[in-house]
């Protein structure tokens, strides 16, 4: 059979059209790209009309670069701020698209963002949730009281170890070691507050990332790395005495040559909030301050580990409308950095009061026990709920990425 020139045309046309519409052509087959995709919905924290709500999504279909997940609330619910993605809302309608650094979802990877929202009469949980046109199975976890929740996100299944009591990693594997005070610790004794952004750190990388967290709540650096010989007593220039000067059990497990640092790994150094008490045992000078911070520094390069100096998370502290600085050490901490080979300095502290900003924590009256502020922070100016922590360890995680540290390549 003869094909006339504008058959053959129209017919060109056809399979270029299709090909624009995403389709596979293979003879009289078109084949869609492979789709499906699982939601978690998890309501994290909910006050006298609002709450706060952690979303993961996971793609089991073939990957995808840039993201659009819709839902609808059913009792008039709203979404009020949000991070880690851009949520908009009309009506009962929600849509929530990717942020700059999250857009890609390999297959059965999942990604992650959060929001405050109101409620009036009732916060049930959203019936049905669409990835890019497709609906989406999931399930939902019951809310949870501002000071109830739990300490850490629920584990996915690829989600690494975070335990201290297994600090060596696997052969291949890659260790992230955080060294800190109470902002960065586990919770201790089950309590709810204060946790530590260093407990929700995990769920952001994929499989190949072990955290150990030694952070531990009212250290400076010098009691964090020479407990329990830090002493009452000044010396002549006004730094506390240490004696004997041997290093503490947490620091000997991480210079362990077998069991500790290895090359590859990562040390995560967060100090400057204890350090600027005037007593001991906690007091720290300025040079002293940066004088440990080298000698963490290089343990962590003789060892082949890469060492990461953070300034202080900052505390909520209001301007008015505006969330400002309160912390020291921030100085010193970046003179540290270019003195021992310009280490890489994540600027926590600007990062953190940033968030507090862009998520509308001020003005505040000081009670920190009710509304958006009281969701994110325990019921003081400094230590957070877990909701907080969490947020603070997307902030760390998108610095991670932003800066381009060799390991951004194993997060989500």
């Amino acid at each position: 059979m003869r094909v006339s020139t504008r058959q053959l045309a129209t017919l060109m046309a056809v399979v270029l059209a299709t090909l624009a519409g995403g389709y596979v052509v293979t003879g009289q087959l078109a084949v869609a790209a492979a789709a499906g995709c699982r939601v978690d919905y998890r309501v994290t924290s909910r006050w006298s009309g609002g709450f706060g709500a952690d979303v993961t999504v996971t793609n089991h279909g073939d990957a995808i670069n840039g993201w659009t997940l819709t839902w609808n609330f059913v009792t008039g619910q709203g979404v009020t701020q949000a991070w880690n993605a851009t949520v908009t809302q009309n009506g009962a309608a929600v849509t929530a698209r990717n942020a700059g650094h999250n857009g890609v979802i390999g297959t059965n990877a999942t990604v992650n963002f959060g929001f405050n929202g109101s409620w009036t009469t009732a916060n049930p949980v959203p019936p049905t949730f669409t990835l890019n046109g497709t609906v989406c199975g999931g399930a939902a976890t019951p809310t949870v009281s501002p000071c109830a929740g739990p300490s850490t996100p629920p584990a996915s299944p690829s989600s690494p170890p975070t335990s201290p009591s297994s600090p060596s990693a696997s052969p291949g594997r890659v260790t992230v070691w955080l060294a800190g005070d109470s902002t960065m610790a586990n919770p201790s004794g089950g309590a709810a507050c204060p946790a530590g952004w260093g407990g929700q750190f995990a769920p952001y990388f994929a499989n190949g990332v072990t955290v150990v967290n030694s952070a531990v709540g009212g250290r400076s650096i010098q009691t964090w790395l020479y407990d329990p010989n830090v002493t009452s007593n000044k010396n002549s220039a006004g730094e506390c005495i240490v004696s004997p000067a041997t290093y503490s059990s947490r620091w000997r497990a991480m210079l362990d040559r077998s069991t500790g640092m290895k090359a590859g790994d990562y040390l995560f150094i967060q100090f400057g909030i204890n350090d600027g008490t005037s007593t001991c045992p906690r007091h720290v000078g300025s040079a002293r301050y940066k004088e440990l911070l080298g000698v963490m520094a290089r343990a962590a390069r003789e060892r082949g580990a890469h060492p990461v100096f953070l300034t202080p998370v900052a505390a909520i502290r209001c301007n008015g409308n505006t969330a400002v600085g309160n912390r020291g050490f921030l100085t010193e901490t970046f003179d540290a950095a270019v003195a021992n080979g310009n280490v890489p300095v994540i600027d926590l502290h600007r990062l953190s009061y940033t968030l507090y900003n862009r998520l509308g924590l001020c003005p505040n009256n000081g009670d920190y026990t009710q509304g958006p502020v009281g969701a994110f922070f325990c019921n003081d100016h400094t230590h957070f709920e877990a909701a907080g922590a969490r947020q603070i360890a997307g902030v760390v995680a998108g610095a991670v990425r932003n800066q381009r540290l060799g390991l951004a390549a194993y997060l989500r």
